[in-house]
This record gives structure tokens, C-alpha cells and sequence, in this order.
């Protein structure tokens, strides 16, 4: 009878307090889960409120235990009390576990350093490969670089020696020719990956490489470059979208942002940023349509392929020049736009993603659409990935001169990134280029991304491989955006033994 007297007692008790006891321990639940597998999401807002409910509900139910043999344990040794105790104790043991395996904090740096997990540093085992068609995608790779070492200049190098030279150039040469892909008065948007923080982001040695590259033109350099990123103002390292002045960045000196690598370069060759969140709920029109704000151009109907919306931004630059991402750079005085000035070279980080299997070449033109302006419409950006939608959004919008994948440190966790600490990622040193952005991605997932990992644990993942069909998967929506891509008549290729590889060693 005293038993059933007290679980009467015990369940009158939490109906009357259940709701908070509940919304306390499912806040320190989200608290563990998503603050241990990055710490620095501490600072975000939800994270601040999750664990200010912790903290309330542990001085409402913890503290009384601790307290107890200061005050005398014969006040809690009353049947109900001890049945009370032991339940919570129970759960908050229970979820401290759960939440320890889960999060895998054992295995991850907190403190701010790079993992050190026996591939740091070493020379990654990439091999060349020819299939000896004229109708195959070509790969460059340099194995052995650390982004600002010459690594990259081995790289164009490579890409000279295959027909494909740098620079756009009356003068023939190694790295340049009239066939070339940067000519001296060439407006470039550099588009990095600016969503996330430490390993996360484009690497900004590799970035500072890139910008001294180009502003190194042979024939001298009266151009303009942007580097540019939308976070879509949402998600993210600060749960707020992007950021191009992230305190901790992916360099070996942690703290040289996309900002700090802008801003060391002389006004004179006309370098600056612009982060694309503060315009992406801004819809607006065209240039020539007189509509001279900043913002995003969005063509409401939706594809019929892949059910994309296609958005894209139109902006000035601190040096006044007008930009519209799709029709080129607006001549206010002529009245027309110059398309064949701008050029995109896409410079993503090669990664794992939670959703997509897999974020390189393809995935990072997310960065140019408006996820907030398409969701509004009723096709999010976002979700019409797996159908194919950045194959859409490269081809309506413009497609990149050039694509160069940094591999120098990478996430190769299965289903880990995008985010990615400096404990996560694995040091490869290996950077890489192509016109075909397709076969860059495809190449990389199999012969980096999945080559670390089994490196790693002797294991593959189906997560990483564009040869997995499974819908919704990497391999499957990287091969739609391949088969809109060759709709349109691109030459593009998933498939090894239609691709050309071509590997070089650094030093």
C-alpha cells in the first residue's frame, strides 16, 4: 500500500511539473548535441537560450542533491523523495552519456589546433590518367602545396602544358596564350566558401595565391576583383549566415581572414569583397531595366528539369563598378552590358556534407543563389539540389572560367561538414583544377575525399561516391546537374575513363 500511495503522490507531482522538467532536460539535450561537435556554436543565440534553461533546470533539480549532506539526508530519505532523485539522476546520467557517444567529444579538439591523425603532411597517392579522347573532361591536381608555397603557379603551369594557359595573352608562353582564361582587363569574381569558420572556409593562403596570380598578368593588370560569397544570411559558424572576417579562418595563420588577404593588397590593382548576404532579401531588377539598387534578380518560374528558380545578385563595388552576376558588367554611358569581361573563378573547399553527401565545385553555387528569396516563392534553392538545381543555376546564370579545388585540408567524415573545425579536417596539401566542374567533383570524391577516409579507417562511405545511383544521394544529384549541364550542350563527364588526369608534385 505505501508503494502505491507513493507513485500516486510521485504521479500527481509530475503532472503538475512535467512541462518544465521536460524543457529542461530537452535543452541540455540540444545544448550537449549541438555544441559538442563545435564548440564555437556557443556564441550562437539558441545555443545562449539552451543552456540558460539548463542552467535553470539544474539549480531546480540538480542543486538539491548536491546540497543534501549540508542539510541532512533524512530529509530526502522519504520513499517519494529517493524515487524522485533516482529518476532524475538516471536521466541526466543517461543523456550525459548518450550525448558523450554521440558527439564524440572524446576524439575532438576543442582548444583551436589541427588534428594530427597519421595523413597530415604527407604526400597525397594521386595518379594521372589519359583516356585518349578528345571528348574528355581534363583534371589538374598538384600534390605536395600548402596553398602560398608556388604550389599554384606549378598548377597553372600543368594546365599550360595541356592546352589550357591562365592568362588571355597576344603573347604565347607557358601560362599564357590567346586561348587564355584571364585577360588583363577581366572584371573576376573569386567566389569562396565564406559560410563557415576554421576548416570550413576557402583556404585564404590558397585565396592570396590566386589574387597575387592574377594581378601578376603578364601583359600588366587593369582589371578589377571581387571576392565574393552569399551565407545566405542563416546558418553558419555564428548562425547568422556568412562571413568574410571570421576570427578563425582556414590558413596557417589562423587568424588571416578573406578580409585581411583583400585588404593587404594595393588599392591600385582594385581588389575588394562583397558579401552577398546583406542583399540576399533584396529583390530587384535589372540595370537595364533602371533599377540601380543592389540585390538579387529572381526569375520566378521554375525550371522545368530540376524545379530551380534561378537567382542571382546584381551589386556595385566599392570601386562603383555595376555587376550583374548573370548579364555581365553594366556600361551606364553606352547603355549595354559587357558580358565577355566577367569571369567567375570558383574556388570552393572540398568537404563532406550532412545533406548532400558531398560539397565541392557544383554544391558551391549555392553561395550565388538567394535561398530566402526562392523559398518565398515556393522552390527553395536549397531543397532542388538532389534534383539537379546548381547544374541549372551554373548554366542561367554564368557559368565558372575556371574551377580550383582546395583540397589542402579537408572534412572526409562521412556526412560531417560543411561545418568543419580544425580538429575535423585532414591535412592532403593537394590543389586542383578544371573547366568541368562536374568531373573536378567527381574526381575528388573518389580519388581525395574517399581515398582519406578509407586511408583513415580502412572503410568507404556511399555518402561520398558519384558512382551511387541511391536517390537524393551525392552521385545522383551530382549526375543530374551533369545531364542539365549536357542538355545545354557542355561538355561535361562523370565517369574516370572519361576523364583526363594530370598530377604533378610540388618540390
Amino acid at each position: 500500500m505505501e508503494i502505491e500511495v507513493v507513485i500516486e503522490d510521485l504521479t500527481s507531482k509530475v503532472k503538475q511539473c512535467w512541462l518544465p522538467f521536460l524543457f529542461g532536460l530537452v535543452s541540455l539535450t540540444w545544448y550537449l548535441l549541438r555544441t559538442g561537435m563545435k564548440p564555437s556554436r556557443d556564441a550562437y543565440p539558441c545555443q545562449q537560450a539552451a543552456k540558460a534553461n539548463t542552467a535553470i533546470w539544474l539549480m531546480a533539480y540538480i542543486a538539491p542533491v548536491l546540497i543534501a549532506p549540508k542539510v541532512g539526508w533524512r530529509r530526502f530519505t522519504s520513499s517519494r523523495a529517493r524515487l524522485t532523485l533516482v529518476l532524475v539522476c538516471l536521466a541526466v546520467g543517461s543523456i550525459a552519456i548518450y550525448s558523450i557517444v554521440a558527439t564524440g567529444w572524446w576524439g575532438q579538439k576543442t582548444d583551436g589546433t589541427d588534428s594530427k591523425n597519421g595523413l597530415d603532411g604527407v604526400k597525397f597517392p594521386l595518379l594521372s590518367h589519359d583516356t585518349y579522347s578528345t571528348l574528355s573532361s581534363k583534371v589538374f591536381a598538384v600534390n605536395g602545396t600548402d596553398g602560398y608555397d608556388g604550389g599554384l603557379i606549378t598548377l597553372l603551369n600543368l594546365m599550360g602544358t595541356q592546352g589550357l594557359p591562365f592568362y588571355a595573352s597576344n603573347t604565347t608562353g607557358s601560362k599564357q596564350g590567346p586561348d587564355g582564361l584571364i585577360a588583363r582587363g577581366d572584371v573576376v569574381i573569386i567566389k569562396v566558401n565564406s559560410q563557415w569558420a576554421q576548416r570550413g572556409g576557402t583556404n585564404t593562403d590558397l585565396l592570396k595565391a590566386v589574387i597575387q596570380t592574377i594581378v601578376n598578368h603578364p601583359d600588366g593588370w587593369h582589371g578589377e576583383i571581387i571576392v565574393a560569397d552569399n551565407g545566405q544570411a542563416q546558418y553558419g559558424s555564428a548562425g547568422t549566415g556568412g562571413s568574410l572576417d571570421w576570427q578563425e579562418s582556414n590558413a596557417e595563420d589562423h587568424s588571416q581572414s578573406v578580409q585581411d588577404v583583400v585588404d593587404g593588397f594595393p588599392e591600385a590593382y582594385r581588389v575588394s569583397t562583397y558579401l552577398w548576404d546583406v542583399i540576399t532579401t533584396t529583390r530587384v531588377q535589372e540595370y537595364s531595366e533602371g533599377d540601380d539598387l543592389d540585390g538579387y534578380i529572381v526569375n520566378a518560374t521554375r525550371n522545368i528539369h530540376t524545379g530551380l528558380i534561378v537567382s542571382y545578385p546584381k551589386f556595385t563595388t566599392k570601386f562603383g563598378t555595376r555587376i550583374s552576376f548573370k548579364q555581365g558588367v553594366w556600361d551606364a554611358d553606352r547603355g549595354k552590358y559587357d558580358s565577355g569581361c566577367l569571369k567567375v573563378l570558383n574556388l570552393p573547399v572540398l568537404k563532406t556534407h550532412s545533406g548532400y553527401g558531398v560539397t565541392a565545385s557544383v554544391k558551391h553555387y549555392m553561395g550565388v543563389a538567394s535561398d530566402k528569396l526562392t523559398k518565398d516563392l515556393g522552390s527553395r534553392t536549397h531543397n532542388v539540389i538532389r534534383q539537379g538545381g546548381m547544374g541549372t543555376e551554373m548554366l542561367e546564370t554564368r557559368f565558372p572560367t575556371i574551377n580550383i579545388l582546395d583540397a589542402i585540408w579537408v572534412n572526409c567524415s562521412p556526412l560531417a561538414g560543411p561545418s568543419s573545425s580544425y580538429g575535423q579536417a585532414t591535412r592532403l596539401n593537394v590543389v586542383a583544377a578544371s573547366t568541368d566542374p562536374i568531373a573536378l567533383d567527381a574526381w575528388a570524391a573518389r580519388h581525395i575525399l574517399q581515398e582519406a577516409y578509407r586511408k583513415k579507417t580502412g572503410d568507404l562511405s556511399a555518402t561520398m561516391d558519384p558512382s551511387n545511383g541511391q536517390i537524393g544521394s551525392f552521385g545522383n544529384w551530382l549526375r543530374l546537374s551533369m545531364e542539365e549541364m549536357q542538355r545545354a550542350g557542355r561538355l561535361v563527364n562523370i565517369d574516370d575513363k572519361k576523364i583526363n588526369v594530370y598530377v604533378t608534385e610540388h618540390r
